[in-house]
């Protein structure tokens, strides 16, 4: 296998033999998976068996914002099985997938059809990729007030966890209607009543808790079930934002001009942080190699990126995380222009500067 890096200048190999250099990266262990999901799981258990144990207030919110973290770490796990790369086995990949997926009270089967199929499949061609899809300045112009203000608060830099929770969880996870999900399937309704009686056992449980240790139902409920999962959303929102969110990642209207634009390569970023952040969101920011393959279990991600910047230097969008960097992106990238192929502010206007 020729592994010789490609040059700026020359044109961008055809997907498969992309994927076939990262090959030797994936290679799936069972126990491993399993190993990352008991961990998770235990560790979210001790984390809400905090909430009820402490007596402080500020230790308790601690262990809630903790448990909302974990949640996203189990919830990476799931969407790993939910891809079929997290084990060799198919059925147990949905088994963890469906329990992994429950902290968040997220339903697999419906999280399947808008992520695998709708933004793996089409990432970034609006119209049919709907997470962040940006508007153009005649769009927005159009929207009645209230619109244009949940627009604004969406893409204001605290309001991630707001379009999570209302755009996608509320929206398209939680028994959409046939407009946000023309198709009807039983199993979208039998995942859907899983995580609401998940939901139901985890709040009642709770409240006996609180009956049992003398102190205030709501306190426990607000700290053991509403924190974690607000915490959750925002983690959630944060993440696929900052996925598709740059200055240099472009959206596509014409499909056409997307499948010739290498989507997979061009339309997400790799966000590198430091202290070991990445390992601890189990290396769902090497994202460029996720999109490349789908197939890579998260334990090999960060080795798949590696090979994929090695070989396609230049190609790809490398951000290393900062306060500066985010408040930049998102002050100048609230709507894009297709034409230009541009981000502009909500005045249509482009930025001029760059801060890294």
């Amino acid at each position: 296998m020729n592994l010789t890096p490609l040059s700026i200048d020359e044109p961008l190999p055809h997907r498969k033999i992309i994927r076939s250099w990262l090959i030797p990266l994936n290679i799936r262990s069972t126990s491993h998976a399993l190993a990352l999901a008991l961990f998770d799981y235990v560790l979210l258990f001790v984390l809400l068996a905090g909430v009820v144990v402490f007596q402080s207030v500020l230790a308790k919110l601690a262990c809630a914002l903790s448990a909302g973290f974990v949640t996203g770490r189990l919830f990476i796990i799931g969407h790993d099985a939910c891809h079929q790369s997290l084990t060799v086995h198919r059925r147990l990949n949905k088994w963890i997938g469906r329990i992994t997926f429950l902290p968040s009270l997220t339903p697999y089967s419906l999280w399947d059809v808008g992520h695998n199929v709708v933004h793996h499949g089409f990432t970034n061609l609006k119209g049919t990729d709907f997470v962040w899809a940006p508007l153009t300045q005649a769009e927005y112009d159009a929207l009645p007030a209230h619109r244009r203000l949940l627009e604004r608060l969406y893409r204001c830099g605290f309001g991630s966890g707001l379009y999570y929770l209302y755009e996608m969880w509320w929206r398209k996870m939680l028994f959409p209607n046939r407009r946000e999900m023309p198709t009807r399937r039983r199993i979208f309704v039998l995942d859907g009543l899983l995580v609401c009686a998940y939901g139901a056992v985890w709040i009642a449980a709770l409240v006996a808790l609180a009956h049992t240790t003398h102190q205030s139902a709501a306190l426990l409920v607000g700290l053991g079930f509403v924190v974690p999962f607000l915490f959750w959303c925002t983690m959630m929102g944060f993440v696929v934002y900052v996925h598709h969110t740059h200055r240099d990642v472009s959206w596509y209207t014409s499909r056409e001009e997307w499948a010739r634009s290498q989507p997979f390569v061009s339309t997400t970023v790799h966000l590198t942080f430091p202290y070991g952040i990445g390992s601890l969101l189990h290396h769902i920011m090497e994202h460029t190699a996720h999109h490349v393959d789908m197939s890579i279990p998260l334990y090999r991600l960060r080795e798949a990126q590696k090979r994929l910047e090695q070989m396609l230097p230049g190609r790809i969008i490398i951000q290393r995380f900062s306060w500066r960097w985010y408040w930049d992106t998102v002050r100048h990238c609230k709507l894009y222009d297709f034409e230009r192929r541009i981000w502009t502010d909500f005045k249509g206007r482009v930025p001029v500067e760059r801060h890294a």
